[in-house]
Parts: C-alpha cells; structure tokens; sequence
C-alpha cells in the first residue's frame, strides 16, 4: 500500500498493511523549525528549513525525512510566490515568505507589520513564536459596523505572504499527488479562534455571553467568505487533495474553553453549515485541529461531519487514549495521540517514547481508525535520539 492507501484505509476504519503516519502533513503535525535543524543535525545531516508558517515557525518536513521516517502525508498549504533565505535570532537559516518581514523593536522583541504601520504579531526577545497583536476588528462597536470591514473578513485566515498564482498551487497539488501520499489541504478557516484573533481573546469570549448578535453577524460573514474561498479553490485542486484539514482550539488543558450548550448554540451551526459546504465541494473527508481537552464537543463534531481529530492531546483531561477509542473509535478516526509532547517527547528517555508508542498504538490502531503522529508540533526541545526512537517503536509495533 502506499501512503494515501494507508490513511483512507484508516479512514474507512480499516486496518492497512502497517499504522499510517503523519509528520509534517499539517501546520500542528510537524516541526518547528529549532527542531527540525536539532533533528537533522542529530541525524548527521544539515538542511535548512522552510518555514511555511512562520507564526509557529512551523517547517516543511523534506523528502529525506519522510522516506527516512515511512511518512505517509504530504502537505498542500498555500503557499508564497517567492521565498527568503534569512537567520533565525537563534543561529540557524531559515526559508522565509518573502512577504513576511521580521522588524526589530526597542525593547527587544520582533514585530510584524500591517500595511498600515500597526503591529499584527509580535515575537518576545528571546522566544520562539509570534503571537498575535492588535485585532483589527476590537474597536467594533455594532455588528452594523461589519459592513464596512468586508476587506478583513473576506481575506481573514488566508496568510497575507501567501501571494502564489492559483496555477502554481494547483501544480504543487497535482505534484504531490503523483508522489502516492496522502495529500493534506489546509483551507485555512477557523470560527471561534477567528472571533478571538479579529476581536480580542477576552472582548470575543465576552460577546459569545452577552452580544450574540454580533458574534452571529460575525459568524455568517466569516463562513460565506470561507465557502466561497472552498469552492473556488476545489475547482482547480479537488482531483488532488485527498483529506481537508480546518481548525479551530475548543479545549483547554483542563476541560472545554467554553460550555458544551454556550458551543452548540453559538458555533455549532456554523460549523455545520460550512463543513457540509467543504466536504461537498472536495468530496474528501475533513481533519479537525483542536488541541486541549475536547471530549465533551466529540458527539457534536461527528454529527457535523469531522471524519478525524487531530492532535489527541492526552495529557488533558478526559483524553485517556482507551476511553476515547471505546466510546468513539466507531465513528472517528484519531490522527494523533502518538506520544505526549508536553512531558515526554521533550523530558522523557528514549525508553520512555518507547512505551507511549506502544501503549498508545496498542489503544488506537485496531480496527483501524488511527493515524499515528506525536501530540503537536515536535518542539525545540526534543531531542533527537527521542523523535528517531519514537518512530523505530512505530515500526515494532506495526
């Protein structure tokens, strides 16, 4: 079997030839850039990363990984039409989207800019990541004001540095499809982090409580412009892409980020309504992103269509692989849950991977139903004798 046989296998709930795996098929199943640098330098090998998302400083996993690892997906993200060879504050070349202009400040840190001089994300001195700064739609006052926001709201989620033709990525797609994997689209839409990123974290968990009006203005004008966005991009890319994969955060480490009946009345439609759209217009099942414990949205997100969840953070609560795989293994697939990376893939022996890649195949994998990759994006931290561990496990335990 090859490696898109293997995860619609999975998929379908059957068990394929040996368990699939994914490193590097999505933008929250890969490798930061520090790890990717400490894990080839480990491995003997210099290579300079491509940063396809440079929030996370998330990396293109290179061909010479993937056959060295058995990987079976590959990732389709839009990408820039021109890339950047520039030095990481950290030591190390990256591949950059030439749009994406990294700017001292004074104190320190690193800023991204808008086309109007404002801030839109900033790193720390001394960190790894950028985090979002001041959301363009705070000041907002009434959902009438939308109306006039339609530039932000049409092209929200679509990386502004992702400025490649549509000819470009659908012979990107059609090149990747051609390799056998498992073709992985990110379409790049999310509903409640989109609230959180376009209005401010607090004032948007705010308005789900006490301004539903515009928390529903908001919500229709973000799925029209994504279903928009979906059919045109599946006319050109459908025969191509094998699995979708949307995003969104419902969870935190210790339970739901807001409650199961606050969801259902407040996301949930809308999530129907534009996963059915999606699904309709690539005729491909649909990845869901959510880190943090999520086991109390499950029921909703299979009845509105999620085929499979990523990451299956197992360390939150109510994430115990084998509960999970007896009260949903039925109807969703688990991409994820390989090994916790918030204690052992980083702080853990090689011994320790190891286990939790038994342990853990041995909860998921029969029947079917699962796509082996660690929980997350492998960080700088991790060593490498433990990335290499974790995949040499996987093929004992195959």
């Amino acid at each position: 079997m090859n490696g898109r046989e293997r995860v619609l296998a999975a998929l379908r709930h059957e068990e394929a030839d040996r368990v699939p795996r994914d490193l590097g098929g999505t933008e929250s199943s890969g490798l930061t850039a520090g790890a990717h640098v400490r894990l080839c330098r480990g491995l003997g090998v210099e290579h300079v990363p491509k940063v396809f998302e440079p929030f996370q400083y998330v990396s293109y996993v290179d061909a010479a990984l993937r056959g060295r690892f058995g990987i079976d997906t590959l990732n389709l993200t839009p990408e820039p039409a021109q890339w950047t060879l520039r030095r990481h504050p950290r030591g190390f070349d990256v591949y950059l989207p030439a749009r994406w202009r990294e700017e001292p400040a004074p104190d320190g840190s690193t800023v991204i800019r808008r086309g109007d001089g404002s801030v839109a994300a900033r790193r720390p001195a001394g960190g790894w990541y950028f985090d979002p700064a001041n959301p363009p739609l705070a000041g907002v006052r009434s959902p009438g004001e939308l109306a006039k926001c339609n530039g932000p709201l049409s092209a929200f989620d679509w990386p502004f540095f992702a400025d490649e033709e549509p000819a470009a990525m659908r012979g990107r797609a059609r090149a990747l499809h051609e390799q056998g994997g498992c073709v992985v689209l990110n379409l790049c839409c999310h509903l409640l982090a989109a609230g959180q990123l376009l209005r401010g974290f607090e004032t948007f968990m705010v308005d789900l409580l006490t301004d539903g009006e515009m928390v529903h203005a908001l919500l229709e004008r973000l799925v029209a412009a994504y279903v928009e966005r979906a059919e045109r991009l599946a006319h050109g890319l459908e025969p191509f892409v094998d699995v979708v994969l949307l995003n969104d955060d419902l969870g935190t480490q210790q339970g739901p980020m807001l409650s199961p009946d606050l969801y259902r009345k407040m996301v949930k439609p809308y999530q129907k309504l534009l996963f059915a759209r999606v699904k309709k217009a690539f005729a491909a099942p649909l990845l869901f992103h959510s880190c943090g414990s999520v086991r109390a949205f499950l029921p909703d997100l299979i009845e509105v269509g999620v085929d499979a969840l990523n990451p299956v953070q197992v360390s939150a609560a109510g994430m115990a692989p084998r509960e999970l795989k007896r009260a949903y293994g039925r109807e969703l697939t688990f991409w994820g849950g390989g090994v916790d990376t918030q204690r052992t893939l980083n702080r853990g022996t090689v011994a320790d991977v190891r286990d939790a890649v038994r342990r853990h195949v041995e909860a998921f994998a029969p029947g079917g139903g699962f796509v082996f990759c660690q929980v997350h994006n492998v960080q700088p931290d991790v060593p490498p004798e433990n990335v290499a561990a974790m995949f040499e496990a996987l093929d004992e335990y195959r």
